[in-house]
């Protein structure tokens, strides 16, 4: 059973940044993808970023494209998230996701989920 955990959210204003992390208790965390989404106050939960296990593909919505940044730490265990340049429009609860053979930007790819981490962006 793989257990994720984020951390990092927090209040910003706009333009400024936070790093999102998100440990895993997996020994085999290595050859599991990763994936970030959020979820905005009544909205779905949409995908933000993924990165394959070799971390050889990484992947991005448009909306966050050249503002966010996925990375992975296999040693470590931890995938991350570097946001910058934030926009009250980055407000969600961030969650990590993690999947043996899904790498894309489908919620129902990825069968383990943290619990989220708050982000709020203020104007």
């Amino acid at each position: 059973q793989v257990q994720l955990v984020e951390s990092g959210g927090g209040s910003v204003q706009a333009g400024g940044s936070l790093g999102l992390s998100c440990a895993a208790s997996e020994r085999i965390f290595t050859l599991y993808h990763m994936a970030w989404f959020r979820q905005a106050p009544g909205k779905e939960r949409e995908f933000v970023a993924a990165i394959s296990w070799r971390r050889t593909t990484t992947d991005y919505a448009n909306s966050v494209k050249g503002r966010f940044t996925i990375s992975r730490d296999n040693a470590k265990n931890t995938v991350y998230l570097r946001m910058i340049s934030l926009e009250p429009e980055d407000t969600a609860v961030y969650y990590c996701a993690a999947d043996k053979t899904y790498l894309g930007r489908s919620l129902s790819g990825y069968d383990y989920w943290g619990q989220g981490t708050q982000v709020t962006v203020s104007s």
